[in-house]
């Protein structure tokens, strides 16, 4: 029987939002499931003190290594590191970062079939480059290289000799010189920013937004859509939930927002995802396994994207909880597999 092992730096998986739901998942599915941290790892024995699920408690006993490891949080220590690096040369993780925002950013403009899909942007290192941007562009955004949940993003639109900021939330209107004093304050923080220019993606009643893409490969290692959604903003320009805006479901939303054409936005949507999925996965040495991608649709139902993230979380609708932990088995199942057929071939050859 294939052995899925759930890897996490918290020691209790009860402090883990979703580990009942993927044991439960491994069950129905017929594989052996078990969390551990790396502090459980004895490498020297090949042993890990893992925790099973059973009869509505996780239990520890002592396992051998699994077939294959769900690496779902990463790490907080130079030991850590040491002890998943050694793992991950044996065995083989369902999960590869893809880089930072600008990173990604390259990579796709490098891969050259969707990079109409992406929108301007470079790393804020001057104070003129905003301006640049702002006089080409009129409104644009500059948001932190590495950053979640919609936190430090800043609105900038010109407005005949003036400039409106907004900024958590808070309207500010500036000169020219004090907008100018606002980014070098910017450039002096620890974290690095990007700017680019403002896709307006906005509902018929005047809120921003944008439609999460939730993307999963499952049991044949094939991209597919898990599920989307769109994420409304309550005020201002970010929809991120967590930031004060809410959610909806998307038939629903896409029928109030686009009337007759709702379904062709949905099909254009399903098929964008699943598309661009299987070609950004192309884009790396090592494959991906589960994708968020946040993208705007502009007046003129063009798809812009506004970022693309790794480890992408539960979705904001909690009844697919199971969706996603089902097709996480399912392919930690298929690496499983794909992993003992390289095995066999090797020890034919020898």
């Amino acid at each position: 029987m294939i052995t899925i092992g759930m890897l996490h730096y918290r020691k209790d998986p009860q402090t883990v939002f979703k580990t009942y739901a993927y044991a439960a998942a491994a069950k129905m599915e017929g594989v052996d499931f078990f969390y551990f941290s790396p502090g459980k790892v004895d490498l020297n024995r090949r042993r890990i003190n893992g925790l099973f699920y059973e009869n509505g408690v996780w239990v520890e006993r002592k396992t051998r290594y699994p077939d294959v490891i769900y690496n779902a949080g990463g790490t907080l220590t130079a030991n850590q590191d040491r002890i998943v690096d050694a793992l991950e040369k044996e065995i083989p993780f369902t999960s590869h970062p893809i880089g930072d925002k600008m990173s990604v950013y390259y990579r796709i403009k490098k891969g050259k079939i969707f990079e109409n899909y992406l929108i301007p942007s470079e790393e804020f290192e001057e104070v003129n480059l905003a301006l640049s941007y702002i006089d080409k562009y009129n409104a644009i955004i500059v948001k932190p290289l590495s950053g979640a949940k919609g936190e430090g993003v800043h609105y900038i639109e010109k407005i005949q000799d003036e400039y409106l900021l907004i900024d958590s939330g808070t309207k500010h209107v500036l000169s020219e010189g004090q907008l100018e004093n606002w980014l070098d304050d910017i450039l002096l923080e620890d974290r690095t920013y990007l700017v680019q220019p403002f896709i307006q993606s906005k509902t018929k009643q005047g809120q921003s937004y944008d439609i999460r893409l939730h993307v999963q490969k499952n049991g044949e290692g094939k991209w597919t859509l898990t599920t989307m959604y769109p994420r409304i903003a309550s005020k201002g320009i970010v929809s991120n939930v967590s930031s004060g805006g809410y959610t909806s479901v998307i038939t629903s939303f896409l029928q109030e927002q686009f009337d007759e054409n709702y379904y062709d936005i949905k099909r254009y949507l399903e098929v964008f995802a699943v598309q661009f999925s299987t070609h950004f996965d192309s884009l790396y040495d090592q494959p991906l396994d589960e994708l968020g991608i946040d993208i705007g649709i502009d007046q003129h139902n063009k798809i812009w994207i506004y970022e693309v993230n790794w480890r992408p979380g539960q979705p904001i609708l909690f009844y697919l909880e199971m969706d996603v932990a089902k097709r996480m088995i399912q392919y930690a199942t298929y690496l499983a597999k794909e992993a003992k057929k390289k095995r066999k071939k090797i020890e034919i050859r020898i």
